[in-house]
């Protein structure tokens, strides 16, 4: 299984889900390039380059092919990935690329990503205490998640930390205004879980996943969760975690023991 995060986050966004994952699978939980501790990016910042870098590491890792799991920017990598045929399955998590042709929207949340790594490179230098009080707990959280009181004051930090020095978050930015984000749903023939909590800030259900809803991928199972944000696997683990494994232990190979 390969897990991949969201945009200028880590692997460590993971890290509440992977004990269990690792009960049941191999797990290469990787930084995307140009992300803090992932290796740079070759060439332009683009979709296609951090999907290229994720085929490399997985071929280093001895993956022909994996179960892929991936949060906003990591759930459309994914998706590029098993267009390439490197995905058994994929699970993605609010990934990006769900708006309707011809909607623009999109155009206010790679706005909005800008601003909220701006705002992040001031604050990560303060994020102790920053993060010594529920409101800056809040605040910390307010475009990942609903429910914050069960993450470690670690995690966060080490997210805004992250956030803070991803070097390539404006490029990329500016990379997706010029192109966007595409993707050819033909070329995606493996199974499809996609999910999306109806409380995310950031790509806000059901708009932003309106390709979905309207068959673009037609063999996608959609879940929705009610009064989840955009970062499921740190807002409710155990139930994304179980999402998860649920959809792989229905297919060959993919086990079928119970997790406890």
């Amino acid at each position: 299984m390969v897990c991949l995060h969201g945009f200028a986050d880590t692997w460590r966004t993971w890290e509440l889900v992977l004990p269990r994952l690792e009960r049941r699978h191999d797990v290469l939980a990787l930084t995307l390039a140009g992300h803090a501790g992932g290796p740079p990016i070759e060439g332009e910042a683009s979709g296609a380059a951090l999907t290229d870098a994720v085929e490399r590491a997985m071929e280093e890792a001895g993956f022909e092919s994996a179960h892929l799991v991936g949060n906003s920017l990591g759930g459309y990598i994914a998706l590029a990935l098993a267009a390439r045929g490197r995905a058994e399955t994929v699970v993605a998590f609010a990934p990006a690329g769900g708006w309707k042709d011809g909607d623009d929207s999109y155009l206010e949340t790679l706005a909005r990503q800008a601003r909220i790594i701006e705002a992040l490179r001031v604050a990560a230098p303060h994020a102790d205490a920053l993060l010594s009080t529920n409101r800056g707990r809040r605040q910390a959280t307010a475009y990942t998640t609903v429910k914050f009181e069960h993450i470690p004051n670690e995690l966060l930090a080490h997210q805004m930390l992250g956030a803070a020095a991803c070097v390539s978050g404006i490029p990329l930015i500016e990379h997706a205004l010029r192109s966007g984000w595409i993707l050819d749903a033909a070329d995606i023939t493996c199974p499809v879980r996609v999910v999306w909590g109806t409380e995310d800030r950031l790509l806000p259900w059901p708009s932003t996943a309106a390709r979905f809803h309207d068959g673009w991928l037609p063999q996608a199972d959609l879940v929705g969760l009610d009064g989840v944000g955009h970062c499921p696997q740190l807002d409710v683990p155990l139930q994304a975690s179980e999402l998860i494994l649920g959809f792989t232990s229905q297919l060959p190979g993919g086990g079928a023991e119970a997790v406890p």
